[in-house]
């Protein structure tokens, strides 16, 4: 397979994401993903179903092929391999790190990229608790339920923060909410109401209250805690 153009990356990636959060991959929602006109986004789709990369249907959108699906997976690796060395090695905040990735991906050699997931241990999460895919295109198993929706005062560790709003990232972590953290939701307000927190601090150091906003703690993914 010819290597992917980096405006072919950013579409299978567009087209991946869209996929994963169960949204229809139109036309429209592609081109207001990537910021385009929708006359353009066609005209891009009917050249990634002629490289086999996506089935497209139109005025129904597309769908990933098998080929396509990987190609996402390699670029989308390449991201979050990035997002981990800058946080982890470079000290790039985590919400500025997003938005390096996405200007490095495209520029990545395979030599470096595994070089630096060798670097990293051949880590599973990116520095938002976004899944790393293997280098054959394999992703970590994940049961994972919306902070929001945690059972009330049952210890929750948080594993997924979504990286395309820097100032939320800001101020989650903040309050302590990054992944890896421990919080138990111990009320709801009624109508989509706030979500009252207790989140666990450093050993020996009360946990700290908090009440987070619904939209807020919707985006936010958590796993029950071993206790």
């Amino acid at each position: 397979m010819v290597t992917p153009t980096p405006a072919v990356e950013d579409y299978l990636k567009a087209i991946y994401r869209l996929q994963q959060d169960g949204s229809a991959a139109t036309t429209n929602a592609i081109a207001e993903r990537l910021g385009l006109r929708a006359a353009s986004v066609t005209s891009m789709l009917q050249q990634l179903a002629e490289q086999g990369l996506v089935n497209y249907t139109p005025y129904r959108g597309v769908f990933l092929t098998e080929t396509g699906t990987l190609a996402a997976l390699r670029v989308i690796r390449r991201h979050r391999l990035i997002e981990l060395y800058l946080h982890k090695h470079l000290g790039v905040p985590w919400e500025r790190v997003h938005d390096e990735a996405e200007r490095l991906e495209h520029v990545l050699s395979p030599y470096l990229e595994e070089k630096i997931a060798v670097k990293l241990g051949n880590p599973s999460f990116d520095p938002h608790g976004d899944p790393i895919p293997s280098s054959t295109g394999e992703l970590p198993a994940q049961d994972l339920i919306p902070l929001y929706e945690a059972p009330l005062n049952v210890p929750a560790t948080v594993r997924h923060i979504p990286d395309d709003n820097p100032e939320m990232l800001r101020y989650v972590a903040s309050l302590g909410i990054i992944p890896g953290a421990v919080v138990n939701v111990t009320g709801r307000e009624p109508f989509d109401g706030p979500a009252y927190l207790s989140i666990a601090s450093s050993e020996g150091e009360p946990p700290t209250n908090h009440a987070v906003g619904a939209g807020i703690a919707r985006t936010i993914y958590v796993t029950r805690s071993a206790i």
